[in-house]
């Protein structure tokens, strides 16, 4: 496993497994305990996701010491605010059966998100966080919140994939010491991913999947993955990319597939804004 060195020297694992659209408790409980078997040793839940409870059960059941693990989970909408954030950070906490929490990230830029990371600033100064950060922050409100808070957000989480690449979001985050993390490395297989051709021909050089090209391509860019799987072979097989690189002619070829445009939404969309922020009254 490679890692990544967050801002604040602690280390975080540039492979982890993620959690999202997991919400059977069961199934989700099985699909952690299964990671941590492969080797995964990063995982990523959130509030929203309604799974913390089934990922700290796994990661007791799963025998592996707390210190070799990399937690991740996130605070929703709903719970901004200092007092409010504050309450859902311990309730966290308790759902994952932990004393600490290796990554806090802001799920989304909305409500009051100064508020909530003021309250992940005490916690991460208490020594019950050890890293705190963002997510789903564009540039613009990154660079707002990195200009007016005390601590560097260590991590930002936005979609990342072969079309989406960020090459600009990624420049910024260099220029304030911020890792870029990815959700949907995948796309979730859109625009025909699992069948691009440029993918293909260069996993075929390789003897390797579609998958674990798409996977490669963003580890050598620095950028942190998070797959999602509930299938043991394809947990195992997205672990498998540490045993070949990708040559520039052929990281350039991929570059050349970026549309600089998400797969899925745009905060700078009013009906996309209005429709998350009305989940965050919910």
């Amino acid at each position: 496993m490679d890692f990544v060195t967050l801002n604040n020297d602690v280390k975080m694992p540039i492979l982890g497994y993620g959690v999202y659209q997991i919400a059977d408790q069961e199934e989700c409980e099985s699909c952690v305990l299964d990671a941590i078997n492969v080797g995964y040793r990063s995982i990523d839940t959130a509030q929203a996701y309604g799974n913390e409870e089934a990922v700290g059960r796994a990661i007791k059941k799963s025998g592996v010491p707390r210190d070799e693990l990399f937690i991740t989970t996130k605070v929703w909408i709903s719970n901004a605010g200092y007092e409010k954030a504050k309450a859902s950070i311990e309730e966290s906490l308790r759902k994952l059966q932990l004393d600490y929490l290796d990554l806090l990230l802001i799920h989304q830029p909305f409500n009051d998100y100064y508020g909530t990371y003021r309250a992940m600033e005490e916690f991460y100064k208490a020594g019950k966080i050890r890293a705190i950060g963002v997510s789903n922050f564009y540039p613009d409100r990154y660079i707002d919140l990195v200009q007016f808070s005390e601590v560097v957000p260590a991590v930002n989480q936005v979609e990342t994939h072969v079309f989406n690449q960020q090459v600009q979001a990624q420049n910024y985050m260099k220029k304030y010491n911020t890792q870029i993390e990815s959700w949907g490395p995948f796309a979730e297989g859109r625009n025909d991913l699992f069948t691009n051709p440029t993918l293909k021909e260069i996993g075929e050089h390789h003897n390797k999947s579609i998958a674990q090209v798409a996977l490669r391509f963003l580890i050598q860019r620095g950028v942190v993955v998070i797959p999602k799987s509930t299938h043991k072979n394809r947990m195992e097989e997205n672990f498998d990319v540490f045993d070949f690189e990708l040559s520039a002619e052929e990281m350039k070829k991929i570059s050349r597939l970026d549309t600089g445009k998400s797969a899925f939404f745009s905060h700078y969309d009013p009906e996309t804004v209005e429709f998350l922020t009305g989940l965050g009254k919910k």
